[in-house]
């Protein structure tokens, strides 16, 4: 540790550098698991917000909500603790110069899929809906009038809740019937049965008893079969595990092209009886006060930005994420470090002092 530390004192620019890549490394890993993560919320907040255990859906709707079509009388909720109603339908909800996609959620106020109001009331009657907060930052606010897309119907948000996206659209609920005039318009009346899912909270899952034309899948499998959930997660978890690739053979290069700028240097040492062992723990010491010390700067310039991002940016840190990520990227380090030392073990040293 002496031999390291005071190598990475007397050649502070060379240091710096590699610290430099290290830490613009960790600052794209950090930033691209904060947005795997934000990412990820957007698509579940509202299916996280049911707090249930599974899902009823058609067979042939292949775990797609929108695909799935029941009635309130496919399921009397045998079996489980509870039991909630969904209808759910896409639109494009205008509002004056504002303009948001949306998904709409048909429920009973008094089942618990009801969400809280933290702003406004709860809708009391026909075409009032409570919309997701994230919405004021699009300029929408109480009262407001909202035309729909393929429909003459009109809403008016009464009422704001938190935590309500699904698959990346601000959510608006509203009762069941004026979802299906929103749906069906003036034939709404003959569809007031209709609906997507059964919302379930159970601890037996499995026991439960449907129907052949119907499924029960767990809300994991619900979410991961959500459109592009899956294919987005996984291009952002390869992206951040070809990062650490990157990292080691950079700071391979790096220690590599260093020892072999020192193998005189190394052979003197070798000459004065300092054995392979301890130059190689040197090296292995330096890489790792230069790989912790990026990674902490990379950490500290991630929080930075995302102090100052717009709420728009859908960034969320899991700090858990991030110290695992932060010692893999430590041990990657160390690990690219043992191309140079296998350079110092070949070391003849009268070949090296030129004799």
């Amino acid at each position: 540790m002496f031999l390291a530390w005071n190598e990475i004192k007397n050649n502070k620019l060379r240091f710096t550098l590699i610290v430099g890549v290290l830490m613009l490394v960790s600052y794209l890993v950090f930033f691209l698991s904060g947005l795997a993560n934000g990412l990820e919320n957007m698509n579940k907040e509202a299916v996280d917000k049911w707090d249930g255990q599974g899902v009823i859906l058609t067979e042939e709707s292949d775990i797609n909500l929108p695909q799935s079509s029941l009635t309130l009388d496919d399921y009397n909720g045998e079996g489980v603790d509870e039991y909630a109603s969904l209808a759910q339908i896409n639109s494009i909800a205008t509002s004056d110069d504002h303009k948001s996609n949306v998904s709409i959620f048909g429920i009973d106020k008094e089942e618990f899929i009801m969400p809280n109001v933290i702003e406004g009331d709860a809708f009391a009657k026909e075409g009032e809906v409570i919309a997701n907060e994230s919405l004021k930052d699009e300029g929408f606010k109480l009262g407001d009038k909202l035309s729909l897309s393929s429909t003459e119907e009109d809403l008016t948000i009464v009422g704001f809740t938190n935590n309500a996206k699904f698959n990346a659209a601000p959510v608006l609920y509203t009762d069941l019937y004026t979802l299906q005039k929103v749906r069906y318009g003036k034939a709404a009346e003959n569809y007031e049965d209709r609906i997507n899912a059964f919302i379930l909270r159970t601890d037996n899952l499995s026991d439960i008893e449907v129907p052949d034309e119907l499924q029960v899948v767990d809300t994991t499998t619900f979410i991961e079969n959500l459109p592009g959930y899956s294919e987005q997660n996984l291009t952002l978890t390869f992206m951040i595990y070809f990062l650490f690739i990157i990292s080691a053979v950079v700071l391979a290069i790096f220690l590599y092209v260093l020892t072999i700028q020192k193998v005189s240097i190394f052979g003197v040492m070798k000459a004065q009886g300092i054995s392979s062992s301890y130059l190689a723990r040197s090296v292995i010491a330096q890489t790792f006060l230069l790989a912790i010390a990026g990674v902490i700067i990379g950490f500290i310039l991630t929080m930075i930005t995302g102090f100052f991002l717009p709420a728009a940016v859908p960034v969320a840190f899991n700090y858990l994420d991030l110290l695992v990520y932060g010692i893999v990227l430590i041990f990657v380090s160390v690990l690219g470090a043992l191309f140079s030392i296998q350079t110092i073990v070949k070391i003849d040293p009268l070949k090296a002092i030129g004799g």
